[in-house]
């Protein structure tokens, strides 16, 4: 069928698909620009302390930015707490976020915010007095954007980061107090997290005020000895070096120490985590006792966590000393969350383990013993969502309808008494109120975007926000193709969850091409009942054109079990690439497909499927798009790697058997590699290794880069301009 793009941005073209009906047809444009495809959402909000009440950071163009406070149960506005008039006297300058002190008297107010790396950000901040309407900034904008500021709980004091060094304001006197003064850029990180622990453990702040705001608690790196690695930034006459810190697979870590500050005694002094440097400190928190921190401590391998807890003391003279009050080891790893619970007895905590096979929620007591395991199943609990200490019960979300579903659930911590919460098939996810009175449920299937309602705590709906009505009638327009689910069996007898879209006017008498949309890796499946946004659009779209698009989950992926997930642990890369090469030869048999046009496309994990597929399994793919690819786990960071793999060290058949760049000699099918110049995750290192190897083996690719760019490419027209040539690469040899 001949695509056609639209004229301009936003225009619709109809095009004639029969001479018996005219149907609309999806263009690249439309989806990635036109505001009719983007589904209404409600997102942003955040609950306060009374659990009745949220706020949503709005726009008007009087005031600008505004902070906007409404009632769950209703949904009305109850007052506009503050504004971009009331705390810089200007409307143009914009609120970017905020924070509110414990007692919701005060705000925290960033502005002039600029990104650093995935999560963390540096900002001006300004502490606003909501009563009084006054505000100030935090600290002097001359000597630099702070990062990471946060109230104590009495809100009297603000601890925040400038230059890798830790200050506290008095927001009474409006004075500041050093607590580091050793911070240097690449070197010495005091209060927030160095790259790979940003990236790979999910966090940026490190830093953390105890119960009663007398002591601060903060982790500090020491970042000497990591090698850097540098990306130059075009644009000028001569390019910049941009430098970093970034511990490649089996290189050296930053050492970490974790320190507490006591504000009376203004010094600061380190927790005892031992003699082994070489390990991880994934998380602090306190618990609800002023004396005690707990310090989780992994091992390289992290296959070994433990719990160390402080009881602080005058008498600590030099280090505050810990004992291991929990301990957890496997015979892979054991993944981090921030599901530390720790309940107001003083004596039990709740944490999430694959103890059992299962990911599940256990209450502990402070000796490690299990008391309840409160979820229990041949089903993965997906996500902690919220606890009410006075009624006692624990809210989550898991697979237990099925790997593709996702429902929303309560149990009750004494009994174990647990209620399905969700209605709806296919995905919900939640978002619980302060003490868990309310919750916004966000419901989707694969063909039906977002439906989103207000419901109390035994999943009454008490109303709905938005239905995405108006979304779903100009979707109607384009008659558009399921997305259907099924599996199939691969080599090992595993039954592998999968999806299809057809084209519309699909004839089983007829064959066709088909695209592989896949990703494969450890952390997101791509087979899931729920609404796809652009990509699902881009394959409605492929369909339009005449593709069958298919996906499927390999062994490794998540939400059955840990044997399931972690099968592919220590060779990273084998059974994926298995799997979805017998995926290819089952599409392959079917009697409507072409067995000789059959394509694959994946991004960063995807990628490195999709240049391994294209190599091991040249034989059934005939062409391969791999955007930001890994293409050899040596270039890659120590955290994530080093999980699945061990070190190079200690495992180098399970990095080289796995690595694209080492089966280039079986390349035979039209093969596209793209990546940003700038990539600091999966660094363009990985690309320019592929296209050596590729160049010494005598073997043709296509090749584009996108200079300046990170690893999700985008900004102004970049996405448009990479589906467009995806596009036609796919419409141009498959």
């Amino acid at each position: 069928m001949k695509h056609l793009f639209a004229i301009s941005f936003i225009m619709l073209l109809a095009l004639p698909y029969s001479a018996l009906a005219q149907k609309q047809e999806l263009s690249n444009e439309l989806i990635w620009y036109s505001g009719e495809f983007r589904p209404e959402y409600v997102g942003g909000l955040r609950s306060m302390s009374d659990g009745v009440h949220y706020t949503s950071l709005e726009y008007s163009q009087e005031n600008g930015s505004e902070i906007v406070k409404y009632s769950f149960e209703t949904g009305k506005k109850v007052a506009t707490l503050a504004t971009s008039k009331d705390i810089f006297n200007d409307a143009s300058t914009g609120i970017d976020d905020y924070e509110f002190s414990a007692d919701e008297k005060m705000m925290l107010i960033s502005t002039d915010t600029e990104s650093i790396y995935r999560h963390s950000t540096r900002a001006n901040y300004y502490v606003y007095n909501i009563e009084k309407k006054r505000a100030f900034p935090l600290a002097d904008a001359k000597l630099g954007k702070q990062r990471l500021a946060t109230f104590s709980p009495a809100a009297d004091k603000v601890a925040f980061i400038r230059e890798n060094n830790i200050f506290i304001t008095d927001i009474q006197y409006r004075t500041e107090v050093q607590v580091t003064a050793d911070g240097k850029e690449n070197v010495i990180s005091n209060g927030a997290t160095d790259w790979v622990y940003e990236e790979e453990f999910g966090f940026d702040k490190g830093m953390y005020w105890s119960p009663n705001g007398d002591r601060l608690a903060y982790y500090k790196f020491n970042e000497d000895r990591v090698k850097q690695f540098q990306m130059a930034m075009y644009g000028e006459l001569y390019p910049d070096q941009y430098t970093f810190k970034y511990p490649k697979a089996g290189e050296k870590n930053s050492l970490v120490n974790i320190l507490v500050y006591d504000l009376e005694e203004e010094m600061s002094k380190p927790v005892d985590i031992g003699t082994e440097q070489d390990i991880y400190i994934p998380r602090i928190k306190w618990t609800l006792n002023n004396n005690r921190l707990c310090v989780m401590r992994m091992n390289r391998h992290q296959n070994h966590l433990e719990f160390l807890m402080t009881n602080i003391s005058p008498d600590d003279p030099f280090t505050i000393p810990t004992k291991v009050v929990f301990e957890e080891k496997a015979d892979t790893y054991i993944e981090i969350n921030d599901n530390l619970i720790f309940l107001e007895d003083g004596k039990t905590f709740l944490w999430n383990s694959e103890r059992d096979g299962y990911n599940h929620i256990y209450r502990f007591d402070m000796s490690g013993n299990v008391v309840k395991q409160l979820t229990k199943g041949e089903w993965d609990v997906i996500e902690f969502l919220g606890l009410d200490q006075d009624k006692g019960q624990v809210f989550y979300s898991s697979s237990e309808v099925s790997a593709i579903e996702q429902h929303v659930y309560s149990v009750s911590i004494k009994r174990g008494k647990k209620k399905q919460l969700s209605t709806r098939k296919g995905s919900n996810s939640a978002v619980f109120s302060e003490g868990c009175k309310y919750y916004i449920n966000y419901h989707t299937d694969a063909n039906t975007p977002y439906y989103i309602s207000l419901h109390d705590s035994k999943g009454k709906e008490l109303r709905v926000l938005k239905d995405n009505s108006s979304l779903k009638k100009t979707l109607k327009k384009y008659d558009l193709s399921q997305k259907e689910f099924f599996t199939f069996d691969n080599r090992n007898g595993d039954a592998l969850n999968c999806w299809m879209i057809k084209p519309a006017d699909f004839d089983p008498a007829k064959k066709y091409p088909v695209y592989v949309a896949i990703y494969g890796g450890p952390g997101h499946n791509t087979v899931s009942d729920s609404w796809g946004g652009s990509n699902y659009l881009y394959h409605q779209l492929l369909a339009q054109n005449g593709y069958i698009v298919v996906s499927v989950d390999p062994r490794g992926t998540m939400y059955r079990g840990r044997e399931f997930k972690h099968s592919t642990y220590m060779q990273l890369g084998k059974y994926e690439t298995e799997d979805f090469i017998d995926f290819a030869k089952y599409m392959g048999n079917q009697d409507y497909v072409d067995a000789e046009r059959i394509g694959i496309q994946g991004w960063s994990y995807g990628g490195y499927m999709t240049s391994l597929c294209m190599t091991k399994g040249a034989e059934v793919y005939t062409m391969g798009i791999a955007v930001a690819p890994v293409t050899n786990w040596r270039y890659y960071d120590t955290i994530y790697t080093e999980r699945f793999m061990r070190t190079p060290q200690e495992n180098a058949s399970g990095y080289d058997d796995n690595s694209p760049i080492n089966h280039v000699d079986k390349l035979e099918g039209k093969y596209f590699l793209i990546h940003g110049s700038a990539d600091d995750n999966v660094h363009y290192q990985n690309t320019m290794e592929m296209i050596d190897a590729m160049v010494k083996a005598n073997k043709q690719f296509d090749l584009f880069i996108y200079p300046n760019k990170n690893h999700g490419i985008y900004g102004g027209n970049t996405r448009l301009h990479l589906f467009t040539m995806m596009l036609d690469y796919t419409l141009e040899n498959l």
